[in-house]
């Protein structure tokens, strides 16, 4: 009868032992999957155009506030290594203008405040990219999408010929590699201490179409558009579903 009650004592005991390893493994891979979250987002950032009011000041003091919408694809959160192009959509609200997109004469300034020239891009790049590209022409009541980025991000593909993106057009990981004062932005940058800036001055050239513009506009023939975007470190509370959404 003793020995009865002390085999169902051990086997109580045993029972716990499992229950504890058990809970011990749960934790262990909660806390694992945990820390890969947190990993997963750790190199992660937003990219924020900044902002409509700024564009919109702009447009209002070349009275073309009515006239033309500008706005950008951006997606919720990028790898530290992109974006390597920026979609644009320009929208001629006009009636009676024809606005051409000069791209040869328009810029992205990076976060070293280097100016660069823009580069539409487009399927198999393979023409030198010295050579003048063609302005593009909205004619009124159209919108023109396209991606752009930097000259110096296209890298050659030396079998096809081709030229594609091969580096961000904020090249912040670049920084790490830089000198002394370089590596700290780039380290403030990842401990969340710093933002970046970098912008599009966009060049665009305005004329009348056959109906002539409405005396009194003062329509410029020459508008230059700066369009400013700002860079932040996430944390990796933005992983939380309830965090994606804003």
């Amino acid at each position: 009868m003793r020995q009865s009650h002390r085999g169902l004592i051990f086997e109580i005991m045993n029972n716990g032992d499992l229950d504890l390893v058990v809970l011990t493994l749960y934790i262990i891979g909660i806390t694992y999957t945990f820390n890969r979250m947190v990993d997963s987002i750790a190199d992660q950032m937003k990219v924020e155009f900044d902002s409509k009011k700024t564009i919109a000041e702009q447009l209002k003091t070349q009275n073309l506030e009515d006239q033309l919408e500008i706005s950008f694809g951006l997606k919720g959160m990028y790898p530290i290594d992109e974006p390597n192009t920026l979609s644009i959509s320009i929208k001629n609200k006009s009636e009676n203008l024809a606005i051409y997109v000069d791209w040869d004469n328009s810029s992205i300034v990076g976060i070293d405040k280097r100016s660069r020239r823009v580069i539409r891009q487009s399927p198999d790049l393979i023409r030198d990219l010295a050579v003048p590209q063609i302005p593009s022409l909205i004619v009124p009541g159209k919108t023109l999408k396209e991606s752009v980025t930097a000259e110096d991000v296209f890298k050659r593909d030396q079998e096809t010929g081709t030229y594609s993106p091969g580096t961000p057009i904020a090249n912040i990981p670049g920084l790490s590699k830089g000198k002394k004062d370089q590596k700290k932005q780039y380290s403030d940058f990842m401990q969340r201490k710093l933002e970046f800036e970098f912008s599009l001055d966009l060049v665009l050239r305005i004329s009348e179409t056959a109906y002539g513009v409405t005396q009194g506009q003062n329509i410029p023939p020459v508008c230059i558009l700066n369009c400013p975007f700002v860079i932040r470190k996430l944390s990796w509370t933005y992983a939380l579903p309830w965090n994606k959404k804003k």
